[in-house]
């Protein structure tokens, strides 16, 4: 018994019949299709084959609607002719009534996800908001007769006494920005010029030893300025925005030398201190990640995505080789510089966030500030531990990111005040952990906190 099938629709059994009939089936559909089998029809013909079948079976339909009582069948729901035309798949999904317009509300929501979806596809997303760089100096002249620039320490700008007294009474007020301030930076070494971050998107550097007076400002973000920092010389400084934005701006001249972005809020930004690797930019982001750039190509040359919320401070220790970083994952990580793996977990059930971190002038103590109320102490010797016979407390700054910075040791409160805690005078532990003065007479939260290494005086930023 021989089987063979030209086609889907002609099966032909060759079999011995008596009476000398040799096939059962179609005879003249074997001779329309030369005796091809299924398997050897190429695909493409057997598409064909299925909208010739569908253009039939259309025009059936069309002849039946078209008929007299044809259209009693189609109406009848019981008919087969009904079943046929109205047959569906059981996944294809419930028939929408007629497209109505769309209404001002919808064509403009329309319009705007059309928009977000192109930028998406375009990686414009990835961009920080943009924002024309502009700088004002407000100064007499930015060279004096003899041709130093306006950024020169003076000459008698010397620590004359190398021992740290407790502030006591208020010299001077620096008031130009509009908002709160978020950040303090003092020029490197002299401490002559004073660098202030706005919640008013803009950037002042004030003259400290001499008229008091605004130098210059940077005009350069589109949102409140989040974090500032000088490289070792104070010609250049880093600014990062809630624009999503880090620039690179030159002091003397106030242009951008250039800028960086990933996409997400940079919270701190800071510079390899190594001179050699002066040009080595850190960033801990919105994302959990804490970003490399080379800023020389202005690429990205490494990331350090090990933490589980927003990255907020970043010290570098133990001759710049390691890397303490806190995050609102309630955690300290210590990272080895351009290696993303941890060296150090520190974490514990009892721990809360600590959005400030200060390092003492001997670099053997961490001061951090933690959202409990106290300013914990961490070794970055051998062994990185807390040190839990040192604690600060006495302070309340639950709900606000205030520093925390070293003359002897200095922490901030938002009971509108600043305490002064005694323990690091002469660059040792101190034994006694009392109180040595609180300075009253703030209005607003105090949120940042600087010393100033030649005069020895005390700067406190308002938010």
């Amino acid at each position: 018994m021989v089987l063979h099938i030209p086609t889907p629709r002609t099966v032909l059994l060759k079999a011995a019949d008596p009476e000398g009939n040799n096939y059962v089936g179609d005879l003249d559909r074997l001779k329309e299709t030369d005796g091809i089998f299924v398997y050897n029809i190429p695909q493409h013909e057997h598409k064909k084959r299925k909208l010739e079948k569908k253009k039939e079976e259309e025009s059936v339909e069309n002849e039946e609607e078209g008929g007299g009582g044809g259209g009693v069948e189609v109406d009848n729901l019981a008919s087969e002719t009904w079943l046929l035309k109205n047959q569906k798949s059981p996944w294809a999904g419930k028939k929408e009534g007629l497209q109505v317009e769309l209404t001002e509300e919808q064509k403009k929501y329309a319009e705007e996800y059309a928009k977000k979806k192109g930028e998406e596809k375009s990686g414009n997303s990835e961009k920080g908001e943009f924002v024309a760089d502009k700088s004002t100096f407000h100064g007499k002249e930015e060279r004096d007769y003899q041709g130093r620039s306006w950024i020169a320490a003076p000459k008698d700008a010397k620590a004359t006494n190398d021992h740290c007294y407790i502030p006591k009474r208020l010299v001077h007020t620096w008031s130009g920005h509009t908002k709160g301030v978020s950040a303090i930076r003092f020029f490197p070494k002299h401490g002559h010029l004073i660098v202030l971050a706005g919640m008013d998107t803009k950037v002042k550097i004030w003259d400290v030893f001499n008229s008091g007076k605004c130098m210059r400002t940077y005009m350069g973000h589109s949102k409140a300025v989040r974090d500032i920092w000088f490289c070792n010389d104070g010609t250049k400084f880093l600014t990062a925005g809630y624009d999503k934005n880090i620039k690179y701006w030159d002091t003397e001249t106030g242009q951008v030398i250039s800028a960086f972005s990933t996409g997400k809020i940079p919270y701190v930004v800071r510079l390899n201190p190594d001179e050699d690797k002066q040009n080595i930019l850190l960033a801990g982001m919105s994302d959990k990640k804490i970003v490399q750039w080379d800023m020389n190509t202005g690429q990205i040359t490494q990331e350090y995505d090990q933490h589980l919320g927003a990255v907020n401070t970043i010290t570098f220790v133990d001759n710049n080789r390691s890397i303490p970083t806190s995050s609102d994952d309630k955690s300290l990580r210590v990272w080895e510089f351009g290696i993303p793996v941890v060296i150090k977990y520190i974490s514990e059930p009892h721990m809360h966030s600590m959005p400030a971190i200060s390092l003492h002038p001997n670099t053997n103590w961490l001061a951090a500030q933690s959202l409990d109320n106290q300013i914990l102490i961490y070794s970055t010797r051998e062994r990185f531990q807390l040190n839990k016979k040192k604690g600060f407390a006495g302070h309340i700054v639950a709900g606000y990111a205030c520093q925390v910075n070293f003359h002897r040791m200095v922490g901030l409160s938002c009971r509108k005040m600043a305490r002064v805690n005694a323990g690091f005078g002469t660059g040792r532990v101190a034994k006694s952990l009392e109180l040595s003065s609180v300075l009253k007479g703030y209005a607003l939260v105090v949120s940042g906190i600087h010393l100033n290494k030649v005069k020895l005086q005390l700067v406190a930023g308002m938010a």
